[in-house]
């Protein structure tokens, strides 16, 4: 084995730990069969992190994951931490590694997969032929931007966010969409609220100056509120959405429900040098942890992104893929697919019938 890639491997909570456990089998086979070696560093994030340090991104972990190849992450958070300080609940930690790690751009794919089309709660007819990603960027806009707080004006308590962008922010995610759009349809759908607020006038404004590098690249713009009409309406009109990070945010979730099921989905999140972060687009549903239940697919499929994408080895990464289309081909779903035909599976069997198609 002539290729060694060292990965970060953060469980977190939940269902974490249950599909991690079968992603890590069928990583292990895949880099076997395809002659290179992938090495795991389990590390603490999250909850579990909290429970052992009382910090949910402890010093070690955002060490090893800055040297790591590629970081892969299952899921974070549970309803008992939310009475915590803001600074030190799971959600706060993944801020601190998307920023400290400078993972910029976070990309969703979204392809309705034909033995699941009568999973979504939209008709056939509307979903059938769904391939779309959606280009989110994630470290700038609202979440991150200054200033920030809570005040208390004449005995009333107030708070206040600010949302604001640079060029340069503006420039990096565009190139990254766009990139995207070249390798696909050619077609790309940028998202603002340009009617009503100046940074989304400094965003239209850019993203039209970066458009002028891509001639054979369709660029056109909609609101927010349109585009979360359109993406039910007509999904099928969209190939590649570009937006900013609040508004990324709910469009991708929503664009994720078009396949029925949000623990089908995975993400990755980029940086323009350094490891890329993968991970479900789903949350650590304590509720079924431990109960051998949940979907490993999304994992899955982020460990395939992760191949694919961040580690350059295409091949192994298309066998994956090819493995989840003959399984659920094939009529084999976890719970929250499982409708009256199929043959329903736990997390570890739905792991084995994968297992042996790659």
């Amino acid at each position: 084995m002539n290729k060694n890639y060292t990965i970060a491997l953060l469980p977190g909570d939940g269902i974490g730990p249950e599909i991690t456990a079968v992603t890590k089998t069928l990583l292990k086979a895949i880099s076997k069969k395809h002659n290179f070696h992938l090495e795991f560093n389990e590390l603490a994030f999250g909850g579990n992190a909290i429970e052992l340090n009382g910090l949910p991104l402890p010093k070690e972990t955002l060490e090893a994951c800055k040297k790591s190849d590629a970081v892969l992450l299952a899921a974070i958070g549970n309803p008992k931490y939310d009475k915590l300080p803001r600074e030190k609940r799971p959600e706060s930690g993944l801020l601190q590694l998307r920023s400290d790690l400078q993972l910029f751009a976070n990309i969703r794919p979204v392809k309705i997969l034909p033995s699941l089309i009568n999973e979504s709660s939209l008709k056939p007819e509307i979903i059938k032929g769904v391939d779309l990603i959606v280009v989110r960027e994630l470290t700038g806009g609202i979440y991150f931007g200054e200033p920030k707080g809570r005040f208390i004006n004449n005995n009333e308590e107030r708070a206040f966010n600010t949302m604001t962008y640079s060029k340069r922010e503006v420039e990096e995610i565009s190139k990254i969409a766009f990139d995207l759009a070249m390798q696909r349809k050619r077609k790309i759908c940028s998202v603002d609220k340009a009617n009503v607020l100046e940074v989304s006038q400094l965003w239209r404004e850019q993203v039209e100056c970066a458009s002028k590098n891509y001639p054979d690249v369709e660029l056109n713009h909609l609101y927010v509120d349109n585009a979360a009409m359109q993406l039910v309406r007509n999904p099928r009109q969209f190939d590649v959405i570009v937006t900013g990070n609040l508004f990324g945010d709910i469009l991708s979730d929503e664009a994720a429900m078009l396949t029925g099921s949000i623990g089908m989905l995975p993400s990755a999140s980029l940086s323009t040098s350094g490891p890329g972060l993968f991970e479900p687009v789903h949350g650590s549903a304590p509720d079924i942890a431990g109960q051998n239940q949940a979907n490993p697919i999304a994992m899955v499929l982020s460990a395939s992104m992760m191949l694919r994408v961040g580690l350059g080895e295409m091949q192994a990464a298309e066998d994956m893929e090819k493995a989840v289309d003959e399984v659920l081909g094939q009529g084999y779903r976890t719970k929250d697919l499982i409708s009256e035909s199929d043959k329903k599976l736990s997390t570890t069997a739905m792991g084995d019938k994968l297992l042996n198609a790659i």
